[in-house]
């Protein structure tokens, strides 16, 4: 669903209940929620993207999930996971999230929009899985768990700029999900012409506004971000649960129903599977339940309290409309009496910085500032979305007793033309068109012939090469010598490497190593070679997809080494900040991209200045209890001897 996890591509997502009762029972909706078995339902709802955890964590993030007050988990279903080659549809891969990549070459295709080739391939793929999940009984109707599915992802600003082929493909999309006859309901979110049945729904930090495109469908807020995602070189966020206790509570005395919290639990971008470029590999989020699988103080309690609270009016808020009457300038309170004679009431107070003393029923009230209170009963406050009490957490990264032994190394070669897996070809191809996402990196290489007389070799000044980039990051090689790296950013990803080259007289090889931190580009453009009595364009006409094995040539160092698991049960995490960007892998699972060479910015409000992430998620279930093999690739340089095994303690105060 989330713009915010860089995936704007994933088609499906399903929302499962964590209350099973195992019998046939309907799900259908009015104006008012969802309803189940006959039964109007306030839920609450929590992300958890089960290839960003390990499968031995799940069972453990569920329960943690019902008891924060969640009713159900939504996930993702990641075409790319899932269907590697066309018609290929696995369930046990983890994979970069988004499109496959053997979509992008289905010829004649346009993605997302009225197109045949396109249209023809989301169908097939949805149709399988929707397949699969019927033949394994998982829909409600069936007396599974699935109670929700969506349909495409925050597609109106595309809808917006193909027109009426936006148009007819989400009328198509919409008709194509409902024909599948799953027997409950289908949502699109970020999508304010979704078709009926479907119903339209909202994301965002707040969705109190939002109202569905009919006064038939519910009011649904399928992506309630509790904080964002990190990227390399960029802050790290955090969202007050106070704030986000007050958003909840804002939709719900709107009239809002459904909650679905992203995330609810991050997890980790394994191995090369961040969904857009720069992500790092921490998907933590500020949720509720931390990248580890830990519990976040004040976080997860303060939102099961709100819960709670929230659920003890649930027969009031659906059964009765509101009354809306002003106790201030910036304080209203939302009743609401239902014929059966439950009176519950949320009293606001919107300004943000003054508290307020207001009247409500002949009775006196203290409201915090840009806080909600909650009375079930018209009468007693039981809850306040500013008041947070309760324990807090204190998370500690501790070293292990752990020590790596046996180390090995060896350097690749940096790339030439006599490499035997070059292609030759005119002009520059784009990065993913060459490596089809099979790799992070791709050589790029020219030769130079330099002239005896040029001045610069006589005392002259040197040469300056110049190259333009989107490929997210750039190492700079002349005759086999780093001579310099340059790279962009999530805001800024293009980027040009400009610098002074050493060239001799004869025959010189350029070698340019494109570098993509999530969805690959590469190089653009030119690359020129001023200061050569005359300006110089360099014709790149070799390249090859770089898998990075058998070569021996500085600086691009492989490292590894042996090491026993440690004793205890605490979460595990490999500290790199004595290296600069790379890989790690252990036992052949690669942990993801490393880049402890980027650092948060001055002004970035908590741990400025320190590495974008230095901390990189080991799931315990990976491990063997001896001899364990670690390998790092590094690109630049590092001192693997600093390498260490970290533990994540959590106390509560």
């Amino acid at each position: 669903m989330a713009a915010s996890s860089g995936s704007k591509s994933i088609f499906m997502s399903i929302v499962l209940s964590l209350c099973l009762h195992l019998t046939l029972s309907s799900v259908t909706y009015d104006n008012k929620a969802l309803i189940i078995n006959g039964q109007r339902r306030i839920l609450f709802s929590g992300s958890i993207h089960y290839p960003r955890s390990s499968h031995e964590m799940w069972e453990g993030l569920i329960q943690k999930a019902k008891d924060g007050g969640l009713d159900v988990i939504d996930t993702y279903v990641f075409w790319n996971v899932h269907e590697p080659s066309p018609g290929n549809v696995l369930f046990s891969l983890k994979l970069s999230f988004g499109f496959p990549v053997w979509l992008k070459f289905v010829q004649g295709i346009s993605f997302r929009t009225d197109n045949k080739p396109f249209k023809h391939a989301m169908q097939n793929f949805t149709q399988k899985i929707v397949l699969m999940m019927k033949d394994e009984k998982l829909f409600k109707s069936q007396g599974g768990p699935i109670i929700l599915s969506q349909i495409e992802n925050e597609y109106e600003p595309e809808r917006e700029e193909f027109g009426s082929a936006g148009e007819a493909y989400i009328k198509w999309a919409a008709e194509m999900a409902v024909e599948l006859n799953t027997e409950v309901p289908w949502v699109m979110c970020k999508e304010e012409d979704a078709p009926d049945p479907v119903i339209n729904t909202c994301n965002g930090f707040y969705c109190h506004s939002f109202s569905p495109n009919k006064p038939s469908k519910p009011k649904m807020w399928t992506e309630a971000w509790t904080g964002w995602f990190s990227d390399f070189g960029g802050q790290n966020y955090q969202r007050p649960v106070e704030d986000l206790a007050f958003a909840v509570a804002r939709f719900i005395q709107k009239g809002g129903s459904f909650v679905n919290y992203y995330m609810y639990h991050g997890g980790t971008n394994f191995g090369r599977t961040a969904g857009g470029p720069f992500i790092t590999t921490s998907y933590d989020y500020d949720a509720p339940i931390d990248e580890y699988g830990l519990i976040r103080e004040p976080k997860y309690g303060h939102l099961k309290k709100l819960h709670k609270a929230i659920k003890l009016c649930e027969n009031a808020l659906l059964t009765a409309n509101s009354t809306v009457t002003s106790l201030g300038n910036y304080e209203e309170a939302h009743v609401f009496s239902s014929e059966s004679g439950q009176c519950a009431a949320f009293l606001s107070n919107y300004h943000t910085e003054s508290a307020a003393r207001v009247t409500f029923n002949n009775k006196q009230y203290n409201l915090p500032p840009w806080s909600i209170s909650i009375l079930p009963d018209c009468k007693n406050i039981i809850f306040n979305t500013a008041n947070v009490t309760g324990q807090r957490s204190h998370v500690q990264m501790l070293p292990t007793n752990v020590t790596f032994h046996s180390w090995e190394t060896f350097n690749e070669d940096v790339f030439s033309l006599e490499d035997d897996s070059t292609i030759t070809t005119v002009g520059l191809l784009e990065q993913l068109n060459v490596t089809r996402d099979t790799s992070d990196y791709l050589w790029y290489s020219t030769s130079v012939n330099i002239s005896s007389s040029d001045s610069f070799l006589h005392g002259g000044e040197r040469p300056t090469l110049s190259v333009q980039s989107r490929g997210h990051a750039l190492h700079v090689f002349v005759n086999g010598q780093l001579t310099g790296s340059a790279s962009g950013t999530r805001t800024y990803k293009r980027f040009t490497f400009r610098g002074n080259v050493n060239l001799h007289a004869g025959v010189n090889t350029i070698s340019l190593l494109s570098i993509a931190v999530g969805l690959p580009i590469g190089l653009q453009g030119e690359a020129m070679v001023t200061g050569l009595g005359s300006q110089s364009s360099i014709p790149f006409v070799s390249w090859v997809p770089s898998s990075l094995e058998h070569k021996k040539q500085q600086p691009l160092t492989w490292y590894k080494a042996y090491f026993d698991a440690p004793e205890g049960d605490e979460p595990l995490a490999m500290d790199m900040s004595s290296m600069n960007k790379g890989q790690v892998l252990i036992n052949g699972q690669n942990i993801g991209r490393y880049w402890t060479g980027t650092y948060r910015p001055t002004n970035c409000g908590f741990d400025c200045g320190k590495p974008s992430q230095q901390w990189y998620h080991v799931p315990r279930s990976w491990l063997k209890p001896r001899q364990n093999l670690l390998i790092v690739f590094e690109e630049i340089s590092g001192d693997a001897s600093k390498i260490s095994l970290v533990k994540r303690l959590v106390t509560r105060k």
